[in-house]
């Protein structure tokens, strides 16, 4: 599935994409610095209803918000020096079935991390971010499906 979205659209599809992944999923964020995977993770964890502020992962590797009964987990794994160093944040035990698994830099984390559901890849677009949504498992599949049946405009 693609899309492409300028900055004020991108609100509406990260509230899209979070209702239609909110029973869990582990979603890779792909593209180089400054194409909007921090927006889109923000985007998201407002569309499940938090209210408060959404900050950048960067330095801390993870931020979590509790939404309910789902949880979501922002990685920003461009600082990691090594895979393993997940271990000591204890990312095994985090629960994918309840959370929904933001990853920003996921090839810093191979073999660590849990397969992606989805894979949003970034790319320019005249004035506004091309995103090209690749499912990687079944419920990958089924949440794209339900993107796509929420009336959201594709290429």
């Amino acid at each position: 599935m693609k899309v492409c979205l300028t900055e004020d659209q991108m609100p509406a599809f990260g509230a899209k994409l979070a209702n239609a992944c909110k029973a869990g999923s582990v979603i890779y964020l792909q593209g180089t610095l400054g194409m909007g995977k921090t927006t889109l993770s923000r985007c998201m964890v407002q569309g499940l209803g938090w209210s408060g502020r959404v900050k950048s992962p960067t330095y801390t590797l993870v931020e979590q918000y509790e939404v309910g009964p789902v949880e979501a987990l922002h990685f920003d794994l461009y600082r990691l020096a090594d895979p393993e160093e997940l271990e000591f944040l204890g990312v095994r035990d985090f629960d994918a079935d309840k959370a929904i698994w933001l990853i920003e830099w996921p090839e810093r984390g191979a073999g660590v991390l849990p397969a992606a559901d989805i894979e949003v890849h970034f790319s320019d677009a005249e004035q506004a971010r091309a995103l090209e949504l690749v499912a990687g498992t079944p419920k990958g599949e089924a949440q794209i499906q339900k993107l796509k049946e929420n009336d959201l405009e594709t290429e």
